[in-house]
């Protein structure tokens, strides 16, 4: 049970540093593209990775058929969560609309526990209390809620929702139907949206939308096979890995230089996360 539970904090950490690379480039696009548009794009190009490499692996049989309905639950939170926070990073810099998003895994923590009768114990407490305590430093609270602040706030509700639903679906579910499901569902349901805001890309940013679609199927099934290794209330901390590497990406590529209070946020986030493994590591 260790060993496995370290296997999933290890695939949660790997996907939390691909998934800051789609946020980065959802940013970059939106000068020129809807937030909407780059939403349904992330899943219809995902799925010309995905769905070929299911049909390889399971045939025709590509979709789960059991928990259907809470497959489907699942897609749509995640679909709000991924298209407000799209909205949230055109409008505010990447380390901003990051932390107010990270909300999520507090909420997600608290669900597992009283939705999923998961265990709570010291170690779970005391980092979940220094990634709430980092993502409160970066957010300071007091200051005026812009309006982009207020949508990564509510994706970070919906992720949460998607947490909880996704370890009901990932004991039974094949993942690599459920991310398949997910990719094509989400097309449908973002399809008229996409029609509405409709822009053509020009060959220019061609690699771009590509390299938003395939992060977005990694990070997803290595966040999947996250779930069927260890329990929601103890993969939330490591969720926080991804502020670090949105903040970098948002130095890097946008010049947005984090402030004191960011770095000192990062720190106690980064803590929490390394906290949490050193635990499972050493009572392996």
């Amino acid at each position: 049970m260790e060993s496995s539970s370290r296997r999933g904090i290890v695939l949660m950490i790997m996907a939390m540093l691909t998934i800051p690379v789609v946020d980065g480039t959802a940013k970059y696009l939106s000068d020129e593209f809807s937030p909407l548009f780059i939403s349904w794009a992330r899943y219809a190009i995902a799925c010309l990775f995905v769905l070929p490499f299911a049909f390889f692996k399971r045939g025709m049989n590509i979709f789960p058929k059991e928990k259907i309905s809470v497959h489907f639950l699942r897609t749509i939170f995640l679909i709000s969560s991924m298209t407000l926070y799209f909205v949230s990073v055109s409008l505010i810099p990447l380390a901003t609309a990051i932390s107010a998003y990270f909300v999520g895994p507090i909420v997600a923590v608290v669900l597992g526990v009283l939705l999923l009768k998961e265990r709570w114990n010291l170690i779970k407490c005391l980092s979940l209390t220094l990634g709430f305590v980092g993502s409160i430093i970066i957010v300071r609270p007091g200051s005026e809620l812009e309006p982009g602040i207020i949508m990564a706030l509510i994706s970070g509700c919906f992720f949460a929702l998607y947490m909880i639903t996704s370890r009901m679906t990932s004991v039974e579910s094949d993942p690599i139907k459920t991310l398949a499901l997910q990719c094509a569902f989400g097309v449908v349901v973002l399809s008229p949206l996409a029609v509405f805001f409709w822009k053509q890309p020009t060959p220019e940013y061609l690699h771009f939308f590509l390299l938003i679609g395939l992060c977005s199927a990694l990070g997803h099934i290595m966040t999947i096979y996250a779930f069927r290794h260890a329990d929601a209330s103890t993969l939330a901390p490591l969720v926080y890995v991804e502020l670090f590497a949105t903040v970098c990406i948002g130095y890097i590529v946008f010049s947005e230089i984090p402030s004191f209070s960011t770095v000192m946020g990062a720190f106690f986030i980064i803590v929490s996360g390394l906290l949490l493994f050193r635990v499972k590591e050493k009572n392996g």
